[in-house]
């Protein structure tokens, strides 16, 4: 993108306001796990990573860190369309039993659109501390409960990573 992604804008709102706004209805308190200080705009708790320049599992195992409940979405930043209704499936009660449970979309798990418990922080700390930087290898440490997205929401989804994902959203209606 050559920006930060979360200060994208999509119908005149930051990709990270709009999901904020998503998960408000379903969360006690939101927090933003970034280094950049820009992020304090939109007036919530905002932590820098615990281990620096170890991608997206030290971001979630900072979030459960700072946590203060036992179950926890983890929403990326370059997801501007998900909506509440994707994510209420992932905190269901009869998954209580799965440490994580994800979505997958597109054929594709998407750990970064998803409900961790909090007891998985040692797991990815003792893996952080073994060198260990992705997300998906780590989860085959955890109980993970996969859903799978309706083939008519998988837009709902969507990574938008470039300039040219980000117009072809918005052909979308």
């Amino acid at each position: 993108m050559g920006t930060d992604k979360g200060f994208v804008n999509y119908k005149n709102k930051p990709f990270v306001q709009r999901i904020i706004e998503t998960v408000a209805p379903l969360v006690s308190e939101t927090i933003i796990i970034s280094n950049n200080p820009n992020y304090d705009i939109f007036g919530l708790k905002r932590y820098s990573d615990l281990i620096e320049n170890a991608g997206p599992l030290a971001g979630i195992y900072t979030g459960l860190n700072h946590s203060k409940t036992e179950n926890n979405l983890v929403i990326s930043c370059d997801v501007p369309l998900i909506n509440s209704e994707i994510l209420r499936r992932l905190t269901q009660d009869n998954f209580d039993e799965f440490e994580v449970v994800q979505l997958e979309s597109k054929g594709k798990e998407m750990p970064l659109i998803a409900r961790y418990k909090k007891s998985c922080e040692s797991t990815f700390l003792e893996l952080l501390n073994q060198g260990e930087r992705r997300v998906r290898k780590a989860l085959k440490s955890c109980r993970v409960k996969t859903i799978t997205v309706k083939q008519s929401n998988e837009k709902l989804t969507a990574n938008i990573n470039t300039k040219n994902d980000l117009k072809e959203i918005e052909k979308w209606k």
